[in-house]
């Protein structure tokens, strides 16, 4: 069991925070051993073992406790008669009106709360709506590289890396001694993920279409696409979807946690645009369990380990729109200092090997004309350096040190 530091260190300072601290992710990426963690902190701090609740709603021994009332009675029954209560609650969305019920918690006890949940939708939605602004979310995803290098006790390398791409970053498949047992492990998440989190908790009456759709997401991570271009892209292998339904599973798909959609926004407007969106996996073990598709695949590849690795690390990602150009991503998010808002602008490559390219990629940064950091992260072993404010820095590099992308 590795420390998930990159989530633990942004979690800290809310540990003792009255907001209620909600962690969502994709099924098995590691919610729970993250809660324990965060417990085990908490022991080594000094709380006492007796005000450390930790329930995990997929333990059978707890299904009694789905119920809301019988949930309510079992908390409440345990509560110390004085000091802080710290509630650890994982993968609660399988608790009906859960909401109501934490709320009544965070209101009438000394408590910090932890929520984890495969569904998005139900954390962030539901409990907007009774909490609005006392809550605090985070991201939480399969191991990144750096994790992953960690994981296997080995120094990053390109070897590491080619494995890494194959196979990414769910724990129980990096786990698997062998490439047998990763497919099998890796097949059967994405058969549990669409089942209990998209059929099952949707009531999805169309299976097959709904199976269609979500593959064709998976596999066309990092391109861009609407309802009305996938319904048609079905169409012509005989699979009737309309796009309104397209959208429908799309979001869907958002909220389980497999995909995430991210908005186009215009740089000079300065403002998000609703259309032409991209989905990009969330794990490319499952890219590569379900590719239909080879042109362009190395691009795409390096383009969603940089997406993936920016939502990692917490920040908020965009697609950046110029009147000219396109810039892959806009990350953002809040200084360490304060409450004022950072931001950079990063553009991904497969290979900087012609001048063709390095003019192309280059040129789409010179088109901003803002003096926020710019970067070109590419799979190079060696870097051009800084070339008129912007630095191109080798993908190895830029997964295993966070500092390389940052605020001045």
């Amino acid at each position: 069991m590795i420390q998930r530091e990159l989530y633990l260190k942004r979690l800290r300072p809310f540990y003792s925070s009255e907001l209620i601290k909600v962690i969502t992710g994709v099924r098995r990426c590691g919610k729970s051993t993250l809660l324990k963690q965060i417990a085990r902190e908490l022991a080594d701090q000094g709380v006492a073992p007796d005000h450390i609740l930790f329930i995990n709603f997929e333990d059978y021994a707890y299904k009694d406790l789905a119920n809301p009332d019988r949930f309510h009675a079992f908390v409440e029954q345990w509560f110390p008669s004085e000091g802080k209560s710290y509630l650890l609650f994982d993968e609660i969305q399988n608790v009906k009106d859960f909401e109501l019920v934490v709320n009544s918690f965070r209101a009438t006890r000394d408590v910090s709360i932890f929520l984890t949940g495969s569904n998005s939708k139900l954390l962030s939605g539901e409990l907007s709506t009774h909490l609005g602004g006392r809550t605090v979310s985070f991201t939480m995803m399969p191991f990144t590289f750096k994790e992953f290098c960690t994981f296997k006790g080995q120094d990053a390398s390109q070897d590491l890396l080619k494995e890494y791409i194959t196979w990414c970053g769910f724990p129980l498949v990096c786990a698997a001694p062998t490439e047998e047992m990763k497919v099998s492990i890796l097949s059967n998440l994405y058969d549990s993920i669409v089942l209990k989190d998209i059929i099952m908790r949707n009531r999805i009456a169309s299976v097959h279409a709904l199976e269609r759709v979500v593959e064709y997401l998976v596999s066309s991570s990092s391109l861009t696409l609407s309802g009305t271009s996938v319904s048609k892209a079905l169409r012509d292998v005989n699979q009737q979807v309309s796009a309104p339904t397209v959208y429908d599973y799309i979001a869907y798909c958002v909220q389980a946690c497999v995909i995430a959609m991210v908005q186009r926004y215009d740089i000079r407007g300065k403002k998000v645009l609703a259309f032409e969106e991209k989905p990009y996996v969330i794990d490319l073990g499952l890219f590569h369990l379900k590719k239909n598709r080879v042109k362009d695949e190395f691009g795409m590849i390096v383009e969603t380990l940089v997406h993936n690795e920016l939502i990692a690390r917490g920040f908020s990602v965009y697609l950046g729109k110029t009147n000219k150009s396109e810039v892959d991503f806009i990350a953002s998010g809040t200084a360490s200092s304060g409450p004022r808002q950072k931001k950079c602008y990063i553009q991904t490559a497969y290979r900087m090997d012609s001048p063709e390219t390095i003019e192309r990629e280059f040129a789409s940064l010179h088109a901003i004309d803002d003096n926020y950091p710019k970067y070109v992260v590419s799979n190079d072993d060696w870097s051009l350096g800084e070339q008129d404010g912007i630095i191109h820095i080798p993908l190895l590099k830029f997964l295993m040190d966070e500092s390389l992308v940052g605020w001045k």
